[in-house]
């Protein structure tokens, strides 16, 4: 995984998901979130339909010097499709060594989802620093923090169930980055986001 995606992560405290968007929304959305202040955005292509809206995203980051991740990669041809456009990194919901491989000898840092201690070892022995937690409301709070004791150079990105309500709470329990996508959404949620930004910095 390159330094700089790690780096990234270690002082980002929040990744944006745009899941299920349109091109225009989700380059409205990537523009609000990178206005906040948040330098990770992933757009998941779980579906076809998604591509147009991940080639939108990436043209917006690249003219504003951002990375954009995809999101739900867990097929070759999706990995072929992520360094058709450009993406930075992929993420995926399970831990699938065919894809950390291919993701690797394309150049692609890969952030595989964890539930388990077992998984979370492989992954590390795959080469992986940073894994995607998920689901995180189903794992809480408590796991991160019980994880961090065999594993504390591995660094969690809490995702699934995660806004700005409970951000903290995993944070505070040792997730490196939370991922928030309806928090964007919703101006509600949108100081609290950017409080927690700001605190963590």
């Amino acid at each position: 995984m390159t330094t700089e995606v790690i780096d990234i992560i270690h002082r980002q405290p929040v990744m944006a998901i745009l899941r299920n968007m349109d091109p225009h929304r989700s380059v409205a959305l990537a523009t609000r979130a990178w206005d906040l202040g948040i330098d990770l955005v992933e757009v998941p292509i779980q579906s076809p339909d998604a591509i147009p809206s991940l080639a939108a995203v990436v043209k917006a980051g690249a003219e504003r010097g951002k990375m954009v991740g995809a999101g739900t990669i867990i097929s070759s041809e999706q990995v072929l499709k992520c360094v058709q456009f450009g993406v930075a990194f992929t993420v995926a919901p399970g831990l699938d060594e065919e894809i950390v491989k291919l993701c690797r000898e394309a150049g692609l840092p890969h952030l595989p989802g964890v539930a388990t201690a077992s998984e979370i070892q492989t992954a590390v022995r795959l080469g992986c620093s940073v894994v995607k937690a998920f689901p995180a409301s189903v794992l809480g709070p408590a796991w991160f923090k019980a994880m961090r004791g065999p594993f504390p150079d591995v660094s969690f990105v809490a995702t699934g169930g995660v806004d700005a309500s409970n951000a903290t709470a995993f944070l505070d329990a040792g997730a490196a980055t939370v991922a928030v996508g309806s928090a964007l959404a919703d101006e509600r949620q949108l100081d609290m986001v950017a409080e927690i930004i700001a605190s963590r910095r």
